[in-house]
């Protein structure tokens, strides 16, 4: 019984983690081609939705990493897995940051 909750466990996380990167990546595509067109127009907003697009992709993939840590067995993986969420998190920190210089920017 309590190996079949742990296998139905895993499964369900398992796509929680695929779903969520999958739409971490959808979302710093989809900024990305927003940005290319951006600047395309020259839109002086550039920076400022190409930083909350990413942001918000990294969002999700730091999620993912999240769940990922229910799932580990091993103390190696539990390293790696935290080292991916302690850059993850650094990132979306810096991204935030950059936000917020834009924002007060006149």
């Amino acid at each position: 019984m309590v190996e079949n909750l742990e296998l139905l466990l895993r499964q369900v996380v398992d796509v929680a983690i695929l779903l969520f990167e999958f739409m971490g990546v959808i979302v710093i595509i989809v900024s990305g081609v927003k940005g290319i067109i951006n600047y395309v127009k020259h839109n002086p907003a550039i920076r400022l939705h190409l930083a909350q697009g990413m942001a918000l992709g990294l969002e999700f993939k730091l999620g993912s990493e999240i769940l990922r840590t229910v799932v580990v067995r091993e103390l190696s993986e539990v390293v790696l897995v935290a080292a991916i969420i302690v850059l993850r998190a650094a990132l979306t920190f810096l991204i935030h940051w950059e936000i917020k210089v834009e924002k007060d920017q006149p």
